[in-house]
């Protein structure tokens, strides 16, 4: 019984922990309510014109768009001339964010409709409303819509916001405007789960939540609210199950599409009716029921699961991201897996992919390869969802991508549901969140306690789950002692050991460790488990077609090898033979690019670089690059590494600078967008194939293959070859980085279908 008691107590804490956002508390008895106070409603001369405001256009994320105002009867839009961020804090501020972030000129959002309502804007950032602001007179411009403005406003909301309607009698136009929405479990059997998946929709209004009458909803208003929350689908709810008196009311009908990604893109509707003592009149309080991914779905006790096994291939993927539900968007397309070009990409048709793979509506859609770019082809340009497509697949789009480039990749952050991973986790005595000992809420002795993760084989895959779990993106260093941070004296006793992650897990109890029976030799103390993040991350990508178009075959004296035998780059054979003898060469050249966000640097200091008096040069990594080859049934029959004797930018794109370059003691390492190429005739790029006889084979080539140096995505570190060697000429065919190709072009590869390196 004492795991189902554990399970349990670890649950209730949870469920605690997540109930902000589902669950309303309250405040104590005579205990007042800050929010309360935090707002007050605009109250404005009567000289000054009633409007209203909304953001529309091709959104990226709810809280941006360009910039409509409604008045005498029509919708129109602000021009750019004269435009600043002070105008943008004010029409924020009208909406009810704390904030602008940023505004943009010349119709980023697209080009508008109807009159420009306001030009040559002059705010001071203190006005209660765009109106206030000196003009040239609304209505008067003579702006084109080319130069239509738009606004990137905080995520947070003003505490306490309330929505003032200028305009009664023109609400159907009008965008919902709240602060807050929250999903209320009501029953008991609800309240045991995580997620929380059923329970009253609540809005606040004016500091004070509120319920919505049920009898003017819709079933797509339910499929937004879900999406809101992370959950990709909705059915129908019991209400027989529910019943109470409402306290609060929101005082108007909602009306979505179901398309939206967010409830503030719904339109507010008429006026409900509602009785003085708080319930409605036709019905109850309004109750969603949303269904999970497969992820996420709940059970009763643990409260989650892992997701059942995959089925057929999807046929999109996210690839690049720092946590779940985040990334690149990759389609799979005649066989072979690219990306989509970020031409008119909007909510809408990130939505589409979020709710494919599992997750809510999309929170953002992003551009310009801001989560690294891809390689092979660009699949996909001007995608155009109408929200409801089962897959992005299904969407229009324009099949001419000669104008994209991987600098243009599309990719999506979807909303995902709240589970409360990042309760169980934090770090201690770090000088920034960024950093510090890792400690673990368990349960000990019937008691739950903070303890800290035995570094015992502690390397950077677990400190990418860490990270992960905590929100804090990609793992930078994975420290085995930490007596420099002083973490909290009552969490000093090891609570976890023998950790092992694959790197992909939610969560650190989600990989493998020693459960109760704690095996930890070296102790805990100063060799507890520390980690280091950062929200970037590089990428090295291989070019597969300069392995295939480089590869030769050359005979070389012994002679000749003297360096590359003191470096272990040949088989063991070349120990027991003579001098004036041959080794037989498989060389080629590789072309590494570096597609991720941030530049990939050895993992040792140069102080710690270990000087080759052969070569003159210094090694920085032990390990930077394994050559196989392997039987088709793959036994490995010849081997070859190389040691990152000189990593620097050989080439870069147009525009980028090199950095890195070994001369004179160079600094070391490869620039977000350049490539570093080791040509084939330097010594080690090769394998020795003196003892393999004539056949079929796999090349596989592997970069990082010890994860000495985090990245973004190794599952594409990985090159893979068909090799056909007849005794006197080699050539390789069908080169491809691991994970690129659908899985039925991959059976061409037994024996190495994975593209997963184990290397512990």
């Amino acid at each position: 019984m004492k795991p189902r008691h554990t399970s349990y107590l670890l649950l209730l804490v949870l469920l605690q922990l997540v109930s902000a956002q589902y669950e309303y508390l309250g405040y104590p008895p005579s205990y007042p309510d800050p929010e309360h106070e935090h707002y007050q409603a605009p109250q404005l001369p009567a000289d000054v014109p009633r409007i209203q405001l909304r953001l529309a256009g091709d959104k990226r994320k709810h809280n941006e768009g360009r910039v409509e105002v409604f008045y005498d009867g029509q919708w129109g839009t602000m021009c750019d001339d004269d435009f600043s961020q002070h105008a943008a804090q004010v029409v924020c501020r009208e909406l009810g964010y704390v904030d602008a972030v940023s505004w943009s000129p010349s119709s980023k959002y697209g080009k508008g409709e109807g009159p420009i309502w306001f030009d040559n804007l002059h705010c001071t950032g203190k006005e209660r409303t765009v109106a206030q602001c000196p003009s040239n007179g609304i209505g008067i411009s003579d702006c084109k819509h080319t130069e239509d403005v738009g606004v990137v406003c905080s995520d947070k909301r003003i505490p306490g916001f309330k929505f003032v309607n200028f305009l009664p009698n023109h609400v159907e136009s009008l965008d919902i405007q709240v602060e807050d929405v929250r999903i209320r479990a009501i029953l008991s059997s609800y309240r045991k789960r995580v997620p929380v998946t059923e329970g009253y929709v609540e809005i606040k209004d004016g500091g004070r939540w509120k319920q919505i009458c049920n009898a003017d909803w819709t079933p797509h208003n339910s499929r937004v609210i879900c999406g809101m929350f992370g959950f990709p689908g909705r059915r129908m709810a019991k209400y027989l199950c529910f019943y109470r008196i409402i306290d609060q009311t929101f005082g108007n009908i909602v009306n979505c599409t179901g398309a939206e990604a967010h409830l503030s893109s719904c339109k507010l509707g008429q006026q409900t009716e509602a009785v003085t003592n708080g319930t409605c009149v036709k019905g109850l309080p309004v109750v969603v029921s949303c269904v999970p991914g497969r992820a996420f779905a709940p059970t009763p006790m643990t409260g989650f699961r892992k997701g059942s096994k995959v089925s057929p291939q999807p046929l999109v993927r996210l690839r690049g991201g720092a946590i779940v539900g985040e990334g690149r968007v990759e389609v799979l397309k005649n066989g072979e897996w690219g990306t989509i070009c970020d031409d008119s990409w909007n909510l809408g048709s990130a939505t589409v992919v979020c709710r494919e793979l599992g997750y809510g509506t999309a929170k953002e859609a992003l551009n310009g390869g801001r989560l690294g770019q891809g390689m092979g082809p660009v699949h996909m340009n001007e995608v155009q969802c109408s929200g409801f497509e089962k897959s992005i697949t299904e969407c229009p789009f324009n099949k001419e991508t000669v104008d994209c480039s991987h600098e243009e990749d599309a990719g999506v952050r979807c909303n995902i549901p709240a589970m409360g991973f990042q309760e169980r986790l934090r770090l201690s005595g770090g000088r920034s969140p960024y950093e510090g000992r890792v400690e673990v809420l368990t349960e000990r002795n019937g008691s739950l306690v903070w303890g800290t993760v035995c570094s015992e084989g502690w390397g950077i895959m677990e400190a990418m789950v860490v990270c992960r779990q905590l929100g804090l993106g990609f793992a930078k260093n994975a420290f085995q002692e930490t007596w420099y941070w002083a973490g909290q004296v009552s969490a000093d006793a090891v609570v976890m050991s023998g950790v092992r992650c694959s790197g992909t897990e939610m969560t650190l109890s989600h990989c493998l460790h020693h459960g109760e029976n704690l095996q930890c030799p070296r102790g805990g103390g100063r060799h507890a488990a520390g980690v280091s993040c950062s929200d970037t991350a590089p990428d090295l990508v291989l070019n597969p077609q300069v392995v295939e178009q480089t590869t030769y075959m050359e005979d070389r004296p012994m002679f000749m090898l003297q360096c590359a035998y003191e470096e272990k780059c040949l088989a063991s054979t070349s120990n027991s033979v003579p001098a004036n003898s041959y080794r037989r060469l498989l060389r080629f050249s590789s072309q590494i690019h570096n597609n991720g966000q941030s530049d990939f640097k050895p993992k040792a200091n140069r102080e710690s670089w270990v000087w080759h008096d052969c070569h003159r040069h210094y090694h920085s990594m032990e390990v930077f690059t394994l050559y196989d080859l392997y039987s088709l049934n793959g036994t490995k029959v010849a081997e070859g590494h190389k040691a990152s004797f000189c990593l620097e930018d050989s080439e870069c794109d147009e525009g980028i600078e090199k950095k890195y370059e070994c001369a004179n003691f160079g600094d070391q390492g490869i620039t977000v967008g350049c490539w570093d190429t080791y040509r084939h005739d330097i010594d080690c790029q090769w394998v020795d194939i003196t003892d393999v006889s004539p056949g079929d084979y796999i090349f596989r080539i592997v970069i990082n293959p010890n994860y000495e140096v985090p990245e973004s995505d190794y599952s594409n570190n990985i090159v893979k070859c068909r090799c056909r060697y007849d005794g006197h000429r080699i050539w390789m065919y069908n080169c491809h980085n691991g994970g690129s190709l659908n899985e039925e072009t991959e059976q061409q590869f037994p024996g190495l279908i994975s593209n997963q390196v184990t290397h512990r």
